[in-house]
C-alpha cells in the first residue's frame, strides 16, 4: 500500500489533504476524560501541516443516529486537537455542508480544518454502497483537484464506511503512520512471535472474544483470562459463581475451549468478590470455591496476580486486552495494576490491544513507554487477529 512518506515525497505544500482520524475519545460532558487517541492522531497529521498541506480532517464520536446531536459534537476533541498541534484547528459547523466547504476555502498552508462528527450523516454507516458513495464523493470534493487521502483511524479499519473505506476509491489514498504501526505490530503476533507468547483476556464477556481465542490458542504458550469472562469459565469447570456476571450460553462453549487446550488456558485461583457494585462496597479476596451466594466477583485475586505476573516474567511476546477487574472502582483495580505492570517489568514485546486495557494504563498511572505498543483499535485489533479482512486496510491495498 501506498504510505504517508510516498504522498510527502511527492508535495503537499498547498494541497488539501483529507485525514480520516480515530478521535472517539470518552467525554464526561464536554471533558474529555482520555485524549489517548487524539494524541495518536497527532503525528501523521503534524507530518502534513509540517509539509505545507491544508489539511481536513474526518472522524466520530459516539454513536450518533445518523443526525446531529449537541452531545456528539467534536467540539472539545477540536479544542484538545490545537492544543496538541503546532497548526491552528478550526471545526466546521457540519460535515459536508455550506459550513464545511467555508471552512475549508479559507484554509492557509499548515492549517487544519475538522469536520463535525461523520456519523451525523446518515450515509456514512449506510448498507446501501450508493449512499455511501454519494458521501464519499463529497468528501472528495472538499479537498478537489489534486486532493489526496491519508487513512489514520485504524480504530475504524474493521468498517465498511464512506470515510473508512469509499473515499479511498475516489482519491488517492494512503497508509497514515498509525494504521502503519498497527498493521506491522498486528502481523507479528498473528505470525511467528517469540517465544514464550502469553496474552491475557479480561472484560465482561466470552462471546465478545471467542473468536480471537480460537485463533490464538494454537499460536500461543499460555492464554492469562480474567475479567467478568472468566465466571462463566469457571462456571464451565462447575463452580458457583454467585451473582457474578456469567454468560449461560456460552458455558458449553468453555468447556470445550478447556478440554481442547490443555494447560494453555489459566483461570483465576481467588477472586475480589463484593456485596453489591459499588466503590464502597463490602470485598473480601475469596479462593474460586469459596464466592457467597448473592455476592460478585469483581476483581482477580492476589493469589492469581503472583501466578500470572510469574507466567508474564519468563514471556518474550505479551498481548494483553481487556483489564482483570472493574478497575474504574479503586477496590477491584489491584488486579489490572498488578498484571499491567508485570507486562512492563518483563522483558517481552508487550502489545496493549486497545480501548478499555489502553484506558487502564492511562488512568492508573502506568508508564505508556513500558509497553511496546499500545493500540488505538480494540475491535479492529481483535478482528485482524481473528483473521478477517480489514476492509479499511484492503482498500488500500487494492489501490496501491
Amino acid at each position: 500500500m501506498k504510505t504517508l512518506d510516498d504522498l510527502l515525497a511527492e508535495g503537499v505544500a498547498g494541497r488539501r489533504v483529507l485525514v480520516r482520524a480515530d478521535l472517539n475519545v470518552p467525554l464526561d460532558g464536554e471533558t474529555i476524560t482520555d485524549d489517548g487517541r487524539i494524541r495518536a492522531s497527532v503525528p501523521t497529521i503534524s507530518k502534513l501541516t509540517g509539509a505545507g498541506a491544508r489539511v481536513v480532517v474526518t472522524a466520530h464520536l459516539g454513536r450518533p443516529k445518523g443526525a446531529p446531536e449537541a452531545k456528539y459534537s467534536l467540539k472539545p476533541v477540536a479544542v484538545r486537537l490545537d492544543e496538541l498541534l503546532d497548526a491552528t484547528v478550526t471545526l466546521a459547523a457540519d460535515v459536508v455542508g455550506d459550513s464545511a466547504r467555508s471552512t475549508v476555502d479559507g484554509l492557509a498552508d499548515g492549517e487544519v480544518a475538522l469536520l463535525e462528527n461523520i456519523r451525523f450523516d446518515a450515509r456514512e454507516t449506510s448498507k446501501d454502497e450508493s449512499e455511501r458513495a454519494a458521501l464519499a464523493r463529497d468528501l472528495a470534493a472538499l479537498v478537489g483537484e489534486g486532493g489526496a487521502f491519508v487513512s489514520d483511524g485504524f480504530g475504524v479499519v474493521h468498517r465498511k464506511q464512506a470515510s473508512v473505506y469509499d473515499v479511498a476509491k475516489v482519491l488517492p489514498a494512503y497508509a497514515g503512520g498509525l494504521v502503519l504501526a498497527e498493521v506491522e505490530v498486528l502481523r507479528k503476533l498473528a505470525g511467528d512471535s517469540e517465544r514464550p507468547y502469553v496474552v491475557v483476556l479480561g472484560g465482561s464477556k466470552v462471546s465478545d472474544k471467542l473468536a480471537v481465542i480460537e485463533s490464538l490458542l494454537p499460536k500461543v504458550d499460555r492464554l492469562l483470562v480474567g475479567g467478568g469472562m472468566c465466571f462463566t469459565f469457571m462456571a464451565a469447570e462447575g463452580l458457583g459463581v454467585g451473582e457474578s456476571l456469567l454468560e449461560g450460553d456460552m458455558i458449553d462453549t468453555c468447556k470445550k475451549l478447556l478440554a481442547e487446550s490443555g494447560e494453555k488456558i489459566m483461570l483465576p485461583a481467588d477472586v475480589v468478590i463484593a456485596d453489591r457494585f459499588s466503590a464502597d462496597a463490602e470485598t473480601e479476596s475469596v479462593l474460586v470455591a469459596d464466592i457467597r451466594e448473592g455476592w460478585m466477583g469483581l476483581d482477580i485475586g492476589p493469589i492469581t496476580a503472583e501466578r500470572y505476573a510469574a507466567v508474564l516474567a519468563e514471556a518474550r511476546t505479551v498481548f494483553w486486552n481487556g483489564p482483570m477487574g472493574v478497575f474504574e472502582l479503586a477496590p477491584f483495580a489491584d488486579g489490572t495494576r498488578a498484571v499491567a505492570q508485570s507486562i512492563v517489568d518483563s522483558d517481552s514485546y508487550s502489545v496493549v490491544g486497545g480501548g478499555d486495557s489502553a484506558a487502564a494504563v492511562r488512568a492508573l498511572g502506568l508508564p505508556e513507554d513500558g509497553f511496546s505498543h499500545i493500540s488505538t483499535g480494540g475491535g479492529a485489533s481483535l478482528e485482524y487477529l481473528e483473521g478477517k479482512e480489514l476492509p479499511g486496510v484492503a482498500v488500500l491495498e487494492d489501490n496501491a
